[in-house]
């Protein structure tokens, strides 16, 4: 058989174990998904906890007092509806909140319950319901272990990398062509999809936990039009680890009246938050 056979061979096997990793996973996401999860939650939190303090010391810290207070005052309506339970699942046993002088349009949560917030969101998630939005996406992440999730798949990714280049024996041209062509398989054809399934599944986490905490949860739509005018260019859905501004409307839209009634409920019950910018 001849070597570039027997190599495709090889490689689609590769493939097809490493695409099919998370069916042999230990757990099924909140949304429904299988993901392998290969380390303890326990080790996230602290891995969470270092790189927030690191960020801390590196990153300028927000100067204007009303801004800070209004982010956290949307980020605590959010937090507090995360059922205990949940949140322990997790190792998060309290949630920690900084605002960061930057004017990128990002926020962003660490394992262990760490939230970090730029001051250049705002302008774009300018109303509470819009800021609530971005943070609800954020905390789901946490909550549905993506972190956990997105390291084990790299491992698994790069052991099979490792795998195939044993497997092709000595270091020639036709290799390294060949390994960067498995290289590329694995990025769009499992990294990266991977990774929007995990930002979708925010997303429905985040519209729920929003109207919970008694955010009208219509606002998460006029958020991703906000932020599909602020980015820009963006690039083709495949090769993004984010769906497109199209495609993440439309799921959120067809999510919207599934959670209205939790929205009414929490209104009802005088879940008001009173956020003001």
């Amino acid at each position: 058989m001849s070597f570039v056979r027997r190599f495709r061979i090889d490689l689609v096997a590769l493939l097809a174990l490493v695409a099919c990793a998370p069916l042999f996973g230990c757990a099924t996401s909140m949304t429904g998904q299988q993901q392998i999860l290969l380390f303890p939650e326990s080790q996230m939190a602290s891995m969470g906890a270092t790189a927030f303090t690191d960020m801390k010391s590196k990153t300028p810290k927000a100067s204007n007092s009303t801004q800070v207070t209004y982010v956290r005052c949307v980020a605590n309506a959010v937090t507090a509806v995360v059922p205990p339970e949940q949140a322990a699942k997790v190792s998060v046993t309290s949630w920690e909140v900084e605002v960061f002088e930057d004017e990128t349009a990002n926020a962003f949560a660490l394992p262990g319950g760490k939230i970090g917030v730029h001051t250049g969101i705002l302008p774009v998630a300018n109303t509470p319901g819009q800021l609530a939005a971005v943070l609800g996406h954020e905390v789901g992440h946490v909550l549905d272990r993506h972190g956990n999730a997105r390291m084990s798949q790299s491992t698994i990714a790069q052991t099979g990398m490792q795998l195939g280049a044993i497997l092709v024996g000595a270091d020639t041209p036709e290799k390294q062509a060949l390994m960067g062509a498995l290289g590329l398989g694995l990025q769009y054809g499992v990294l990266m999809p991977y990774g929007r399934g995990q930002e979708s599944a925010a997303d429905v986490i985040g519209l729920e936990l929003m109207a919970r905490a008694g955010f009208d949860p219509r606002e998460s739509v006029t958020l991703w039009e906000n932020m599909a005018r602020a980015g820009g260019q963006a690039p083709p859905e495949f090769m993004s680890t984010h769906p497109s501004s199209t495609t993440r409307i439309a799921q959120l839209q067809a999510k919207i009246p599934e959670v209205m009634p939790l929205y009414e409920q929490a209104r009802a019950a005088g879940r008001r938050p009173s956020c003001k910018p």
